[in-house]
């Protein structure tokens, strides 16, 4: 049986702003989240991505999101890949669009609106905001104080019904 690797997060929460910000203008820019397709995969562009999000697609167990500025679905702001567990969300992967990455990046606030959605979902399931992820070691106390997660064990973090509550008002309360 072949050992299923598990995806540490290692992205950086740049900030927690009330949607996503332009770092060159300041202004803010609503946001829409929808669910990404096989159908609809065309519309990742090749060289803005990291991680193989074909394959993520492929996972039966798993649902992938896209974050796009609203009224503009054809430019993928940042992407999200979770899993609905019995009594939680677990986040597999986010990702910001390279152009949403270091010093010079277009917007900031990608990551963080993820995972509000992701919070967002928990309580749309029942399971009070909780999420689950594994972190990379090194961003554990960061994911501490900018997500306000809790370090449970070894890689292991979550999100409670506390931290999901602040992350959704942040993000969507409007």
């Amino acid at each position: 049986m072949k050992s299923q690797v598990k995806n540490l997060l290692e992205i950086e929460i740049d900030c927690l702003t009330n949607s996503i910000r332009n770092t060159i203008s300041g202004d803010v820019l609503n946001t829409e989240i929808f669910p990404l397709t096989l159908k609809s995969f065309n519309e990742i562009i090749k060289g803005n991505w990291l991680f193989d999000w074909k394959k993520e697609i492929k996972q039966n167990n798993r649902q992938v999101f896209k974050l796009v500025i609203e009224n503009n679905e054809t430019i993928i702001q940042g992407l999200l890949s979770i899993s609905i567990e019995t009594d939680h969300i677990y986040m597999h992967l986010i990702e910001n669009a390279r152009f949403n990455k270091g010093k010079h990046k277009l917007y900031e606030g990608v990551p963080g609106n993820l995972v509000a959605f992701a919070c967002k979902l928990s309580f749309e399931n029942k399971f009070d905001g909780y999420v689950s992820f594994d972190a990379k070691t090194a961003l554990i106390k960061h994911y501490e104080e900018t997500l306000f997660a809790t370090h449970f064990k070894g890689t292991k973090m979550y999100i409670d019904t506390i931290a999901a509550k602040r992350l959704i008002n942040q993000y969507f309360n409007k």
